[in-house]
């Protein structure tokens, strides 16, 4: 028999009916030369410090650093988890080969192997690596097996990640609770949570801390259009006043017309950072709650595997993209336009060295039915992304304006759509942005104006302070992660900041969830605030490796090596314990008392 391990119930049963694995057992299902079974998501573990040894389950500083010779794995204590692990354990000792159909990507790939490895298998390993679960797809990855030896480095660069998180949070959290925490509450130190909360503490503080600045605009109105000086901001209100003074009751002047046409290009397929980032701008979706959405659609076949960090394509999906889109019956109005023609292949959409293991996230071109409300709104997004990525550029038109009274020089722009292109596929959709000016800005159209006209016009001169940053929301501390820290707009600059990156996109959501349940952070309306709790935590860490995105960032780029074969996972192990041992020796040394209440 052929045994087959699958990630869940759910995708057991899809892979079953497709290979004909129809008589239903307890815990598998059986037919046609295979046996089908699951796990839950993770059945094992690491081992805990007193699996070590007993002295370990003290928390006693003079245990610090905990670092065993050898890391081990166990079951996790729960009597249905055993059950489903006995049951595995019994097939994989009569199976001729045995097909890894985990989830495609590194904890998934983690998730069997230490269920395979905990059973002592010892026949041969397949692996399935599919992006949707299509009946096309699994027939077509069960044709096209894999070795289980081709995902040898991804199965490392996970385990390296269990470990080095194991070493930092088991450690860390000891340390730090004993020495701060007053024997009163368990400080919670991650090597992605801390550093995650450091982006929210260290922007509160900035909010809390900033002096408010005065400034002074001089605008004014003609033909019912603002104009700006093009002085800019006045920091001296008497400057400004002898201006305002010198260009009341005399006419103003049209200068200058300029007209630029320019396209503006769709915009990019969604990896599950920017569909989690949309979604809480748009609907308030937590990331966690977007991440469960967008996993069912893809267990209900809907759309491909979603915990993915490219928002390109593969070069093998351009052939199968007329069919996708003619299963998408219920956009009809959207998809004549681009099946009347050959499909474009653009580079912004295609690009073979942008893709790793998964492309971006699209439809399969399987019906949609039976889809909640939220699931219905998350796949519309994905949906209409996919199509405008085929549809034409924007062409626009931005018209510069510029106006003079008395030699004081005044500006407007506006923009016109010439050819909405991709725009068509979102008309009906209402825009969310977090700046009204900008939306203003983008949606102003000029009246018609001739360079030489003159006439009346109503300056003003007003008083404005500086703001202070905004708060974060889970859209834009999801933003922050990606780039550890650093604050981009630029989708290509975007994507070289991501090598650094802090956590992975499957698992942003789970450490801010982690914060809120550690009460580290709390949530008012959109908005994260850290509490007190939180900001004394960060406040307490002076060691700037357990807190500072940009250097977390660089162990996730090291962890993205060793996925790569171009790092070793030993070396970075080696060099986590080389660091908490430095950690603990800083703190034991540290002569401040802090305590956290």
């Amino acid at each position: 028999m052929k045994v087959c391990i699958a990630e869940k119930p759910s995708v057991a049963r899809e892979i079953a009916e497709i290979l004909g694995a129809k008589t239903k057992k307890d815990g598998y299902m059986e037919g046609n030369g295979y046996q089908v079974t699951w796990t839950f998501g993770h059945l094992c573990t690491l081992k805990e410090p007193h699996d070590y040894s007993g002295d370990w389950r003290q928390w006693n500083m003079r245990y610090l650093p905990m670092i065993p010779p050898r890391f081990g794995i166990k079951l996790i204590d729960n009597e249905s988890y055993k059950k489903q692990f006995n049951i595995i354990e019994t097939l994989l000792q009569k199976a001729e080969e045995v097909i890894n159909c985990g989830d495609a990507g590194q904890e998934g790939e983690l998730i069997q192997r230490w269920v395979i490895q905990k059973s002592s298998c010892k026949c041969p390993v397949k692996r399935l690596w599919i992006s949707s679960l299509t009946e096309e797809s699994i027939k077509e990855g069960f044709r096209m097996l894999k070795s289980e030896s081709d995902y040898q480095k991804l199965y490392e660069a996970g385990l390296s990640r269990a470990i080095g998180d194991w070493i930092l949070g088991m450690n860390a959290t000891r340390l730090y609770t004993l020495c701060y925490g007053q024997n009163k509450q368990v400080l919670s130190i991650g090597r992605v949570q801390t550093p995650t909360l450091a982006l929210i503490v260290n922007r509160q503080k900035e909010i809390e801390n900033f002096v408010p600045e005065q400034y002074w605009e001089l605008k004014t109105v003609y033909k019912e259009t603002t104009f700006s000086s093009t002085h800019g901001k006045f920091t001296k209100k008497e400057d400004g006043e002898d201006l305002l003074q010198k260009i009341t009751d005399k006419p103003f002047t049209i200068t200058d017309i300029s007209k630029k046409k320019g396209k503006e290009a769709p915009p990019r397929l969604f990896d599950l950072t920017s569909l989690q980032v949309e979604c809480n701008r748009k609907f308030s979706f937590s990331a966690e709650d977007t991440l469960k959405l967008i996993q069912s659609l893809y267990e209900k076949k809907i759309t491909t595997y979603p915990r993915v960090d490219t928002t390109f394509l593969s070069d093998d999906i351009y052939p199968k993209i007329p069919q996708i889109l003619k299963g998408l019956t219920d956009y009809s109005a959207l998809i004549p336009p681009l099946l009347a023609n050959k499909i474009p292949k653009s580079k912004k959409v295609f690009d073979n060295t942008k893709v790793t293991d998964h492309h971006a996230i699209i439809p399969t071109g399987v019906l949609s039915r039976n889809l909640t409300d939220n699931e219905q709104k998350v796949f519309d997004l994905v949906t209409k992304r996919f199509i405008a990525a085929f549809y034409p550029d924007c062409e626009v038109s931005t018209t510069t304006v510029l106006g003079d009274v008395e030699d004081v020089k005044f500006k407007t722009s506006g923009k016109q759509i010439l050819q909405p292109g991709w725009k068509a596929v979102f008309e009906k959709d209402v825009k969310i942005t977090d700046n009204e000016q900008e939306q203003e800005e983008e949606n102003k159209v000029l009246p018609d104006f001739i360079k030489g006209e003159s006439g009346q016009h109503t300056p003003s001169f007003a008083e404005k302070w500086t703001t202070p940053p905004k708060p974060y929301t889970e859209a834009n501390l999801l933003r922050a992660m990606e780039t550890a820290g650093k604050f981009v707009e630029d989708e290509e600059l975007r994507d070289i900041l991501k090598e650094n990156g802090i956590g992975r996109p499957s698992t942003r959501a789970a450490i801010i969830e982690t914060l809120f349940k550690r009460n580290y952070v709390r949530k008012e309306r959109k908005n994260l605030y850290a509490t007190q709790t939180g900001v004394e935590l960060i406040d307490t860490i002076h060691e700037d490796l357990l807190k500072s995105a940009e250097l977390t960032g660089q162990w996730e780029k090291k962890l993205r090596q060793i996925e790569k074969g171009n790092y070793k996972a030993a070396d970075f192990i080696e060099e986590l314990k080389e660091m908490i041992k430095q950690i603990v020796n800083n703190v034991l040394n540290d002569k401040t008392h802090h305590r956290i209440n």
